[in-house]
């Protein structure tokens, strides 16, 4: 039972440690979004082409987001590690 009570904890703490992962996404779209908004300030006339790059962009930066967030509900709602008490 403390096993089982210990595995869980630690997996409560790795899921926290996986969503800090989701920081540099967010700071990392901000900076985007913002660039793309001084493009767009600067030339007017690009305006499609500054957009579609700022969102393929923001679209990969996500993407570590999603997977940090993937593992932490892998590790809170299926944990593979209880089952092998």
């Amino acid at each position: 039972m403390l096993e089982r009570a210990i595995v869980l904890g630690a997996s409560a703490v790795g899921a926290g440690i996986a969503m800090i992962a989701g920081l540099g996404p967010g700071i990392g779209q901000g900076f985007a979004a913002g660039k793309g908004c001084e493009a767009v300030g600067r030339q007017p006339e690009a305006q499609s082409d500054i957009t579609r790059t700022m969102l393929l962009g923001c679209a990969v930066a996500e993407s570590t987001g999603i997977y940090s967030l993937v593992i932490a509900l892998i590790l809170i709602f299926m944990n593979p590690l209880v089952n092998m008490l």
